[in-house]
Parts: structure tokens; sequence; C-alpha cells
């Protein structure tokens, strides 16, 4: 891994944890405003990373909710009773 990937993941991390702690998740925005205006290169990994990081917790969120609603529905089967 490259500095320049090692960094941007780094960044991505930290602004996802901000971004929670601070209940504003548009601050990764406001973070690749200020590095676009000295470096493009780690602009561009950083955002790779926070898009990253932000689809897996979508998914990740969208595979949790599908197991616990199949769960329920097949626990509501075997509950109801004939």
């Amino acid at each position: 891994m490259s500095a320049l990937d090692t960094l941007a993941s780094k960044l991505a991390e930290d602004t996802i944890k901000a971004q929670k702690e601070l209940g504003d998740e548009r601050i990764f925005m406001e973070v690749s405003a200020v590095l676009g205006a000295s470096s493009q290169s780690l602009e561009e990994a950083y955002l790779m990373e926070v898009r990253i990081r932000m689809s897996e917790e979508k998914g990740r969120a969208f595979l949790v909710n599908k197991v616990k609603t199949a769960r329920a529905a097949a626990a509501a089967k075997t509950e109801t009773p004939k």
C-alpha cells in the first residue's frame, strides 16, 4: 500500500467517525475540498476510500435488516397455531 493510499484510508476512517460523532454525514465533502486545494491525487484517493466505507455500511445495514426480517417471518410461522 502506498503512502497516498495509507493516508487516504486513515483520513477516510477518521472522517466517518467524526461524521457519526457530530451527526453530519457530509463532512467528507468539506475535507475533500480542503484536500483538493493542495493535492488532487490525495483528494481522489480519499473520496474513493470514503465511498467504499459508506457503501459497505449501507450494504451491511441492508443485509442485517434482510436477515432480521426473514428470521422474524420464520419465527412467526412456527409460533402461529394451526
